[in-house]
């Protein structure tokens, strides 16, 4: 915990409380029957379990009796430390930032040990009291973290209602790398139970279903160690002023419980896409970069078919490609789910054969049968399920060509690489790859049940994909390549870059 709730150093907020405040009894909260009713939470399909605290104490508080649990049925564990807790004593004048940041470092490395032995734990020390200004690096972490296999992973997280900013930002970060990674996503609230009434229990269970884990002897037992250990909040650091115990007796009381209580929020929902095209008019360079036009020229030259009836361009961005493909088809479909970005397209795209329409893929399918599908560098902005759902969504358009490119470089805050991306299109497409074109920047990949009577033009000859090959400086093959596409979004920690 830090010293400093509810309100960042010098503001003044309604809703600011002080650890030194009466707060609420325990007893008031074991009266309550929302609590009682809380659902049971289910660990079945858990295979991994990430706890992320905004302060060193935070792991133990809320959650030290599921680290417990988890670690006693062989699950994987992982605790995440946000900032090093060095605001906890803002006035003491015995200890100063750094040297409350080595002690509690020391704390939970020492609390973490006793809940759950062989845990891994992160301190990757951001700043107490400055998180939400450090969001995206929290969320990229967290994403490095979960990695692609989010499926099996119950990331729990300090509550967004607790009335302090830094629980707020590690709330907001989880949320959204639960989304980005496919993980389950719980908040615990841990200062709702000092400073808050039945009321505002109330109002919580209206929002956000809570769930309740109950505690063994054994995983109890360990949590009270654990708590203990965090002697730099517990006790106090020396009888001057400044340097009081900030977790007095009746605060510890609301976690000695036979039970922790947790919130299902709503889903993370999010888009990088919408911000950056309201922040810039052409954020990739289309218009201005020879590598866009190049991989455009690349794009329409692997096209193993000379014409199409209808095109759908997924991530059509500001249009270029949309415009570039119409010479080549019927009809061209350019699906963004930005509208800033369908906007910029509108005054750049001037063939009456290109239709704009925007879609949220892959919750959102358009109704038309295409021949030809291309998928424009937005796989990796998609969870690894919601990827796989888009390559089901493709395999079931009846579509006979599918072309997908992907920058290979490490993707900042999403999981998925571009082999990654296009090795869960082989999954599910009901054709194979036919061209594989690589160089150091992307990944061309086409699969196509086409069969043209020329088989060099149709890129199955003995010297398929050659002019290809020559024109990106990379290698044409069947195999696939890693990487990804760097993303800072919303202008919140620099330009898009790609």
């Amino acid at each position: 915990m830090t010293a400093q709730r509810g309100a960042a150093p010098g503001a003044q907020r309604e809703d600011a409380f002080s650890h030194a405040d009466a707060g609420t009894p325990e007893a008031v909260w074991q009266e309550q029957a929302a609590l009682a009713s809380a659902g049971a939470l289910d660990l079945s399909g858990i295979g991994r379990l990430i706890v992320v605290a905004a302060h060193p104490d935070d792991e133990t508080l809320m959650a030290g009796g599921l680290l417990a649990t988890a670690a006693g049925r062989g699950l994987r564990t992982e605790v995440v430390i946000a900032s090093g807790g060095e605001a906890s004593h803002p006035h003491s004048p015995t200890h100063t930032p750094a040297r409350l940041a080595g002690l509690r470092r020391h704390e939970v490395a020492e609390a973490v040990r006793v809940l759950a032995p062989g845990a891994g734990l992160h301190l990757l020390d951001l700043g107490d009291g400055r998180l939400g200004e450090r969001g995206e690096e929290l969320t990229a972490a967290l994403v490095r973290l979960v990695g692609a296999g989010g499926a099996d992973t119950l990331l729990v997280s300090t509550w967004r209602g607790d009335r302090h900013p830094d629980h707020a930002a590690v709330a907001e970060a989880s949320a959204s790398a639960a989304w980005r990674t496919d993980a389950q996503h719980l908040e615990a609230p841990l200062w709702l139970w000092h400073w808050g009434s039945p009321e505002d229990l109330a109002g919580l269970a209206g929002r956000s279903p809570l769930v309740r884990l109950d505690l063994s002897p054994e995983a109890r037992e360990r949590k009270r160690r654990a708590v203990a250990l965090h002697t730099s909040q517990t006790a106090q650091l020396s009888p001057a002023p400044g340097d009081e115990a900030l977790l007095s007796r009746e605060v510890l009381e609301h976690f000695e419980r036979a039970f922790e209580i947790f919130c299902r929020p709503e889903r993370g929902e999010e888009s990088p896409f919408e911000p950056l095209h309201r922040s810039s008019a052409d954020p990739w360079g289309a218009r201005t970069r020879w590598y866009e036009a190049r991989k455009r020229a690349l794009t329409l030259a692997a096209l193993p078919a000379q014409g199409y009836g209808t095109a759908f361009e997924l991530g059509c961005s500001t249009g270029m490609l949309a415009q570039e493909l119409a010479a080549r088809c019927e009809r061209v479909l350019a699906i963004d789910e930005s509208a800033s970005a369908l906007a910029r397209a509108q005054a750049v795209v001037t063939d009456p054969r290109v239709e704009l329409r925007r879609l949220r893929l892959p919750e959102e399918w358009p109704e038309e049968a295409p021949g030809l599908v291309v998928v424009s560098e937005i796989g990796y902005f998609l969870s690894p399920r919601r990827m796989l759902r888009l390559a089901e969504r493709i395999a079931g358009s009846g579509a006979g060509t599918v072309v997908a490119c992907h920058w290979r470089h490490p993707l900042v805050g999403w999981p998925l690489s571009a082999s990654e991306v296009h090795g869960l299109l082989d999954r599910r497409l009901p054709f194979s790859r036919v061209l594989t074109a690589a160089d150091a920047d992307f990944e061309l990949v086409v699969w196509s049940r086409e069969s043209p009577a020329d088989p060099v033009s149709s890129g199955r000859g003995p010297h398929a994909g050659t002019a290809s090959a020559a024109a990106s400086g990379g290698d044409v093959r069947s195999g696939t390549a890693s990487g990804g596409r760097i993303l800072h979004t919303g202008g919140r920690s620099g330009e898009a870059r790609r």
